[in-house]
């Protein structure tokens, strides 16, 4: 197995921002990603949901399905049961398509309030760290038990997104069972640096998400107060070599360990003014000048 590059559809249909690329259709997104010369991308809300019909449209584009983001409220013990059910057909979806991750991110303790367009987290009590860890090991073991990585995904605006919290996670959770989803813009929004991130966790990562982000977006965001998806829509993210990231000593560092496998470029955009195409090019040319090369 070598490095397989994709890229996310996020980057032409928002999942979360409805109104963000609406107008694209699935075989829009993937004639796209297909004449661009990706090998595969992640679950959209374009696509089919059944395995049958997705599997032959992604054929159609010779592409394939690399993974699904799955939010859980595992740290809720009242509710953990019932997520874990609704996981596990998840997981037999994923495992339908063929796919060898399953994108995980735990979304409890966020409290939105639509009036001030503001988000508050609240720290996970002891109580609820270990409900959580206790529904990933469970959930990582249904996962492994039928060929399949769970991979955790830290994100912002959620209970894991800052350094200490991530690494409590790592602390906490088995490495055969729990995995992690390297994103270089989640961890440089959530305060970590993403070289010495993937310098501490290597040996825990089993997917990659690259994605740059624009340092005055992300400052504005923070001074402000401002919800995730405020920050998204004024552009706080973007492709690789377009932010405020260095790649070249990641991208030298992934390839100096011999990485192996899902490399999926994200950028999460207003396609009506960062066009996916154009922007897809542009980080296609800066990794390869960097020195990243694929099967």
């Amino acid at each position: 197995m070598t490095i397989s590059l994709g890229i996310s559809a996020i980057n032409w249909v928002n999942e979360d921002i409805l109104s963000l690329g609406d107008h694209y259709t699935a075989e829009q997104v993937l004639s796209d990603m297909s004449q661009l010369g990706f090998a595969g991308t992640e679950f959209c809300r374009k696509f089919p949901r059944d395995a049958a019909s997705l599997k032959a449209l992604l054929a159609q584009y010779n592409m394939v399905m690399s993974s699904q983001w799955n939010s859980v409220h595992f740290s809720d013990p009242a509710r953990k049961d019932d997520e874990l059910e609704k996981y596990k057909q998840r997981v037999d979806f994923l495992a339908e398509m063929g796919c060898k991750h399953v994108v995980t991110c735990e979304s409890g303790n966020t409290f939105e309030d639509l009036t001030k367009n503001k988000v508050s987290i609240e720290e996970l009590s002891e109580e609820q760290w270990a409900s959580l860890i206790d529904g990933l090991h469970q959930a990582g073991q249904y996962c492994k038990d039928k060929g399949m990585k769970l991979i955790y995904h830290y994100h912002g605006e959620t209970v894991i997104e800052k350094p200490e919290q991530i690494d409590r996670l790592m602390a906490s959770t088995n490495p055969e069972l729990v995995h992690l989803l390297y994103d270089t813009g989640h961890a440089y929004y959530g305060g970590y640096d993403p070289l010495e991130l993937l310098n501490r966790y290597y040996d825990r990562i089993a997917y990659i998400h690259l994605k740059d982000i624009r340092q005055a977006q992300l400052t504005e965001l923070i001074q402000s107060g401002l919800r995730f998806r405020t920050g998204v829509q004024n552009g706080v993210f973007t492709v690789p070599g377009d932010g405020c990231i260095d790649f070249a000593p990641i991208i030298q560092q992934l390839l100096d360990r011999g990485y192996e496998g899902w490399i999926i470029i994200e950028a999460e955009q207003d396609p009506g003014i960062a066009d996916p195409v154009i922007y897809a090019r542009q980080a296609l040319t800066y990794l390869k000048a960097i020195g990243l090369t694929t099967a």
